[in-house]
């Protein structure tokens, strides 16, 4: 896949507007009842990047990241100030955070996942951009060592153990994250004069699947 290991500055993806994004399919019928049905099993997050900016230097400074990327041609990992965590965002990361699943004594390999949940439903996104050195896993109520215990591919978020957790032991991870993301436009129009007033551009930036 085009992608690029390298995050969109921090400091103009804090104030972005963004979020998740999810399509379904709704279908009205002769009795005024709906159909609803959603291809997409899980939702992407778009942002709009230029909301970030506040003076002609982030101008600058976004202009160069979007040639470097080729505009839409390559992707990047983006923070998402709104959501970057296992927890929450005024919490400590801790291993505990998320549940990746449970040990059966020959399954090695775990996939990072956050779940979202409101009443007695529930949504597990899958976290394919960990961030290094943030990463904490553990067994049931014991954590492990990194290097050691296990092993984090902060590529995919895929943890692979030295040895396949004992059956019937939760798997936990606590982690904060990035979101794997592209520019949704191969041009920035941006007037210097109409942004010292005020005005910003629109820079639309949409997750991709990993």
């Amino acid at each position: 896949m085009n992608f690029h290991d390298v995050r969109f500055p921090p400091s103009l993806s804090f104030g972005a507007l963004g979020g998740p994004h999810r399509r379904t399919d709704v279908v009205t019928l002769a009795n005024g009842f709906e159909e609803r049905n959603t291809p997409w099993a899980h939702s992407r997050r778009i942002y709009d990047a230029g909301l970030g900016m506040r003076s002609i230097d982030d101008v600058q400074a976004i202009a160069a990241f979007f040639e470097a990327r080729y505009g839409q041609m390559y992707g990047f990992r983006w923070k998402d100030w709104a959501d970057f965590k296992s927890c929450r965002s005024s919490d400590g990361v801790a291993f505990e955070d998320q549940i990746l699943g449970v040990g059966d004594g020959s399954r090695s390999e775990y996939q990072l996942v956050k779940a979202y949940r409101s009443g007695g439903h529930s949504y597990a996104r899958p976290v394919t951009k960990p961030v290094e050195g943030t990463v904490r896993v553990g067994i049931a109520q014991d954590e492990l060592q990194e290097g050691v215990d296990y092993e984090v591919d902060t590529s995919t978020g895929m943890v692979q153990f030295a040895h396949a957790p004992d059956p019937d032991m939760p798997v936990l991870a606590g982690y904060e994250f990035d979101v794997p993301v592209r520019f949704d436009t191969d041009r920035i129009l941006v007037s210097v004069a109409s942004f010292q007033a005020g005005q910003v551009p629109n820079i639309p930036v949409i997750e991709v699947r990993i």
